[in-house]
């Protein structure tokens, strides 16, 4: 039988430090847990940790952009404020070497738009670009991106660490 993290966490962060410690004890090399998702202002930061299985049981991207459209049906442009959060913690032999969290504010539009990506993209309205994150190619929106900037930072790490390693 294979080790498995259950998340069972209340923040992002929570669950991407016991992802990282967790499987840090089976292997001894370094270990990067991540935990990301949706927060939306109005739903009182829901999806949240929940992202990925928010409308339930055989959760799918689709069902869960349904329902988190029908919860904002009525709710005005103004109040639709929501961030993606990425979370990543790196570990060593159960010590934490560094932890991450990245976010990128928008508003979540009131339909899909866009044809790249995947889970909430079509709906992220991301302002400075005037685009859903779904109408951003890859490359574009890996620059731009809670996930992307949290592992710019994880490589910026990683250099300064390896740094010392070898001043040493």
């Amino acid at each position: 039988m294979r080790p498995f993290f259950e998340e069972k966490g209340h923040t992002f962060l929570d669950n991407a430090l016991g992802k990282s410690l967790f499987y840090g004890q089976k292997w001894k090399d370094m270990i990067l847990g991540e935990d990301s998702g949706l927060a939306i202002d109005y739903l009182d930061g829901a999806p949240g940790i929940f992202s990925a299985r928010f409308s339930g049981p055989g959760a799918t991207d689709e069902k869960n952009i349904l329902k988190v459209l029908g919860l904002l049906e009525d709710v005005a442009k103004k109040n639709r404020q929501a961030k993606f959060v990425s979370c990543m913690v790196l570990s060593l032999q159960g010590k934490v070497l560094t932890q991450i969290q990245e976010e990128v504010q928008g508003f979540i539009t009131f339909e899909k738009e866009g044809r790249y990506g995947f889970g909430y993209d079509p709906i992220f309205y991301y302002p400075p670009l005037q685009k859903t994150f779904a109408e951003l190619p890859p490359e574009e929106k890996n620059e731009i991106s809670h996930r992307g900037r949290a592992l710019k930072r994880l490589k910026d790490y990683l250099k300064e660490y390896t740094h010392h390693l070898l001043d040493a």
